[in-house]
């Protein structure tokens, strides 16, 4: 999949440290090392992060569906978190499973090692 440049990473993405590993058609692959400033209070790694890399995750998957020359909103997305991170690396793996012209549904598993940390699913419009 042929993709221009600087259309895989936001600012936002940036910030956090979002790492693109796959890209393919309606799959997209991210990876997240725990950094201090992504820790919660009780020093693990943070829900919002975690949710933040879900939709960056999906987002990237919308785009590799329905083509980066489109834009794509997320409508709602509902997370289901799983287990604590303490350190380490997270892997994000999103999926399209509906593309229709408007909208888009998406599946993501996020896992640490074989452990999975956090599961969610959301649909995403098609500007």
């Amino acid at each position: 999949m042929e993709i221009p440049a600087g259309l895989t990473q936001s600012a936002f993405s940036e910030l956090i440290g979002c790492r693109l590993q796959r890209l393919e058609e309606g799959v997209a692959e991210v990876a997240l090392t725990l950094e201090p400033h992504l820790r919660n209070r009780a020093g693990k790694l943070h829900g919002g992060a975690i949710f933040s890399l879900v939709d960056i995750t999906m987002g990237l998957a919308c785009s590799s569906a329905h083509g980066f020359d489109q834009q794509s909103a997320t409508i709602e997305c509902k997370i289901n978190y799983i287990r604590a991170v303490e350190d380490g690396d997270v892997l994000c793996t999103s999926r399209v499973i509906h593309a229709g012209r408007r909208t888009l549904v998406v599946e993501a598993d996020v896992y640490q090692d074989e452990r999975l940390v956090a599961k969610a699913q959301g649909t995403f419009a098609v500007l």
